[in-house]
């Protein structure tokens, strides 16, 4: 039986400089993002696009989305394969093209997670989650450009 999700995420622009949007350089692109009971998100466009580089953007998101993702089925993955993992982090990069008459497109994220085992001889097994935590991936299931991974797995000392 399917089950299904609904996420609920309200999206309210605060950039207005007091004219609306009568001239594309003079309104900013500041946003908060809002789902109840959860901190707000302060938004803004790329600071390529004319955006505020202090504030997240959306293609920054995209590429956290799909490193958090991966990263907690992968951690589920090695839990239930007893691969103890004793630290998780992800140094992940997202590479976006734009057209040459507007818009784009990501091309590739690359997800380079560096990993500390409890048991370094479990390595090889570790490595080859990564694949079936892709797999499971919900974000990963609903773009449409390569997701790649270069894990790095270190001995706990």
């Amino acid at each position: 039986m399917k089950r299904e999700h609904n996420y609920n995420v309200a999206v309210q622009w605060t950039g207005d400089r007091g004219n609306g949007t009568i001239d594309a350089s003079k309104y900013d692109r500041s946003h908060i993002i809002s789902i109840t009971g959860k901190p707000d998100i302060l938004g803004s466009s790329d600071a390529a696009f004319r955006g505020d580089i202090t504030k997240h953007n959306p293609e920054d998101m995209l590429v956290a989305s799909l490193s958090v993702c991966h990263m907690l089925w992968y951690l589920h993955l090695c839990a239930d394969a007893e691969v103890v993992v004793m630290g998780y982090k992800d140094s992940a990069t997202g590479k976006m093209v734009e057209n040459a008459g507007g818009g784009g497109r990501f091309t590739e994220v690359v997800l380079s997670p560096e990993i500390i085992l409890q048991d370094i001889s479990k390595a090889e097994l570790a490595e080859s989650l990564h694949q079936k935590a892709h797999e499971k991936c919900f974000i990963a299931n609903s773009v449409n450009f390569p997701v790649k991974h270069k894990p790095v797995f270190v001995a706990a000392k």
